[in-house]
This record gives structure tokens, sequence and C-alpha cells, in this order.
């Protein structure tokens, strides 16, 4: 239970960690850790419903991360407003959106499995071939 309860704490240790050792700001890292969780989530499940939950699993993410952000505010008795956190969330989520909406459209369309021809003697069968030039 104490793991639990110093959980907050110690993920803000681990993102100031992060933010000096990368040089990126709390803005940024929102934005990266994203796009990371998306992608990796999407590379792993390949089949239907990838980009979906890709996406859930990106948003239960960030929503947990800041709640635990809020815990840490409260736990130091210094309260930010809601649009701080709905910032930091909206951050995390744009580009796993924008992946979520236009993502169905990146990937190759599969073709259709084509029936084995059979020899009717019809030239219906027999693909059309443009005699050469002359």
């Amino acid at each position: 239970m104490e793991i639990l309860a110093a959980a907050p704490q110690e993920l803000q240790v681990v993102k100031a960690q992060i933010m000096e050792a990368t040089g990126l700001g709390k803005d940024a890292l929102h934005i990266y850790a994203g796009l990371a969780i998306f992608l990796a989530i999407r590379l792993l499940w390949r089949w239907r419903g990838g980009w979906v939950l890709a996406w859930i699993t990106a948003l239960t993410i960030a929503a947990g991360v800041e709640w635990l952000d809020m815990q840490a505010l409260l736990a130091m008795s210094a309260i930010s407003p809601d649009g701080e956190h709905w910032h930091d969330v909206w951050n995390t989520m744009f580009w796993p959106t924008i992946l979520l909406l236009i993502g169905p459209w990146l990937q190759p369309r599969r073709k259709m499995a084509e029936a084995p021809a059979t020899d009717s003697g019809d030239l219906a069968d027999q693909p059309f071939e443009q005699p050469p030039a002359v």
C-alpha cells in the first residue's frame, strides 16, 4: 500500500529526470509519450481493431498519469486548475487521435482473392491484350 501512496511523487521525479535528460519541455514530453504509446500498441496489435485499441490505451494511460499528477499536487497542497490537466491530456492525445482518424487510409488495401479460371472456351474468360503495334 505504501508503494501506491508514493507513486504520484515517484512519477513526478521520473518525469523531471526524463525532461532533464532529454531537454524536452513538459508539453513535448506529453506529445512524444502519446505518440510512443499509440505506435507501440499499434505495432504490437496489427489485427482488426488495432487503431481503436491503441487510441484507448493511450487515453487510459494519459488519464491515469494526470490522475497521479493531481494526487501529487494534492499531497503538496498545490492545487492547479483543471484546465492545466486537460491541456496535458489534449497534448498527449492530439496525434493519436489524428492517426486514429486517418490510420485506416494509411494501410494498403487487401487484394481480393481471384477465383480460379475455368476454361469454358469463351473469350470472356481470357484477359484482354492489345495486339502489338505495327
